[in-house]
């Protein structure tokens, strides 16, 4: 294949990835407006996401497995064609369930398209090219994430949510025109065209209990029957998943890839990876609306820094690696996500957006530095004609921390909320109760408030309003002479109301802080065994003889 139909056939398997990965972060931005669109809340709409991930997750193995049986062209093809039907069908629906149930179809198209996207690049340049494409791939995987709340965000503010499935029909039509035209056939050659359904069907149910899991875990309770029947059938599924492959003749995934050590350990840093990933976007996701007040937009495009520096750090990945190796230029990566989490657990109400910025850039830079070398050198550490099946296992483990990421964070920041929501509760009530200026009725009012709910609750206007109909009702029926002193009273009231109010606000806000400070700090210690797995995830190589790893690595992988 010449240079030039080498180009065309890489920008085309990008574009079907680009779209896939698009759509797990585009349409986050506009659940607002189809939570207003369908007239529904938001722990429904929540599923046009979570349908979407789910079924992404349980069949991104399979998917690696048939693309390698019978064709990766041909099932990438097939599944950017359902993908742009399906988007099509997204964008007409006029219930939610049909919405829903369509972007469950899209999530299945996205795990082939996703997955088959590696190995595909792979096929078209030759070895020693292969880091730099792994790199670049990780580099467009970045952008994509970058793209999502700025490009939901425009969309939603001049069009309409339905466009954001709507523009993925001509990118899906030029992907498959391109694709079947420029790129060739190619199959893991010593897979036999057996299909094994016991593989299939067990892993398919692993994962599917285990994603569905951990997504429902901090509605339903960690200790919940619901939580522990489900992961008890997961383990068991998993269980028998692996009895199957080791004794069927034909196997799913050949268990001898964990043989390889680098390859294990790899595919545990990438795990650790997308629960770090997660920490830097969806826990400071909240932390930006809930703390500094910012809208969904605003918020996005603050987020956009950490993908795009990781765009551009998965590029330099490559310079580096051939300095430093993999094992150092991976394990750095970890090592600075890490610390863009401790650096996070700092951040106040106060803390600017440049604060906010400057943590983002270094998580960007950990991970590009991270996820471009891990793919890299977990691909070389398998024989050639595994890479399909590795690719879909990468994909998965990571897939599998970003979403154990989003309950594991969110359990650890509510329960830690419950505590410090009580602290905050406790300190607000004081400061009233030592309070001298407002009268008793006045400070039961606010105490109700209080102790009903959150800060929120204590409304400046509804204390000033009441104090109001209180001074007049007060003054109807007090003599000539002593009004003069009964409105300075309530003026003194109102005066202290509006001092008071915003420091009680203001310490349900410290208290909040606290929390996701905690949350952030945890995140911060989960990552920093992915530094000591990193070290391990490829075989020792001389710097600057990285690129031959895909020749040298696979022969005896």
């Amino acid at each position: 294949m010449n240079k030039k139909h080498q180009n065309i056939s890489f920008i085309a398997i990008i574009l079907g990835f680009f779209m896939a990965l698009l759509d797990t972060t585009v349409v986050n931005i506009t659940l607002p407006k189809i939570t207003e669109y369908f007239n529904t809340n938001m722990a429904h709409i929540s599923w046009v996401v979570n349908a979407y991930n789910l079924a992404t997750a349980v069949i991104l193995v399979t998917a690696s497995r048939l693309s390698d049986q019978f064709g990766r062209k041909k099932l990438f093809t097939f599944g950017v064609f359902l993908f742009t039907i399906s988007s099509l069908l997204c964008g007409v629906s006029n219930s939610l369930q049909a919405l829903i149930l369509f972007r469950t179809i899209q999530g299945l198209a996205a795990a082939f398209v996703v997955t088959i996207s590696a190995p595909l690049s792979l096929e078209i340049f030759p070895p020693e090219k292969r880091r730099t494409i792994m790199a670049l791939w990780g580099a467009f995987a970045g952008l994509a994430a970058a793209s999502g709340p700025l490009i939901g965000g425009i969309i939603t503010q001049f069009f309409n949510w339905r466009c954001i499935f709507f523009i993925n029909i001509p990118i899906g039509c030029i992907c498959i025109l391109l694709t079947m035209k420029f790129i060739k056939e190619s199959y893991d050659p010593t897979a036999s065209k057996s299909i094994d359904f016991g593989g299939i069907i067990t892993i398919s149910i692993a994962m599917f209990c285990l994603t569905f899991t951990l997504m429902k875990a901090n509605e339903k309770g960690w200790t919940s029957s619901f939580t522990l029947s489900l992961f008890a059938v997961s383990a068991i599924a998993l269980i028998l998943f692996v009895i199957i492959e080791l004794k069927v003749k034909e196997p799913m995934v050949p268990l001898s890839l964990f043989k390889s050590v680098p390859f294990t350990n790899g595919s545990i840093t990438l795990f650790l990876l997308g629960l770090g990933m997660i920490s830097g976007t969806y826990l400071l996701s909240f932390f930006l609306i809930q703390v500094k007040g910012l809208n969904q937009l605003s918020a996005g495009l603050i987020i956009s820094t950490m993908s795009l520096t990781s765009m551009i750090f998965s590029i330099l990945a490559t310079i580096l690696t051939k300095k430093l190796g993999s094992r150092l230029t991976s394990a750095l990566g970890i090592l600075l996500l890490s610390v863009s989490c401790y650096l996070n657990s700092s951040l106040t109400q106060n803390s600017s957006n440049i604060d906010i910025i400057l943590r983002l850039i270094v998580a960007g830079s950990g991970t590009g530095l991270s996820m471009a070398t891990l793919i890299g050198s977990t691909m070389a550490n398998v024989p050639v004609d595994k890479i399909g099946i590795a690719s879909g296992i990468n994909n998965m483990t990571r897939t599998l921390g970003t979403v154990l990421g989003v309950a594991l964070f969110l359990t650890i920041f509510t329960s830690n909320m419950t505590t410090q929501m009580s602290d905050a509760k406790d300190s607000a009530l004081k400061t009233i109760q030592n309070n001298t200026v407002f009268d008793n009725e006045t400070k039961q009012q606010m105490i109700s408030s209080i102790k009903s709910g959150s800060n929120k609750n204590v409304n400046i206007s509804e204390i000033l309003s009441t104090i109001d109909k209180k001074g007049t009702a007060v003054l109807a029926s007090s003599p000539a002479m002593a009004q003069d002193k009964i409105k300075e009273s309530f003026e003194a009231q109102k005066k202290e109301a509006k001092k008071i109010i915003p420091n009680i606000q203001d310490t349900f806000l410290t208290y909040t802080v606290k929390s996701f400070s905690f949350t952030f700090k945890v995140s911060a210690v989960i990552l920093l065994p992915g530094i000591l797995f990193a070290l391990f995830s490829d075989k020792k190589r001389t710097p600057g003889k990285e690129n031959n790893s895909f020749v040298k690595g696979t022969s005896n992988a």
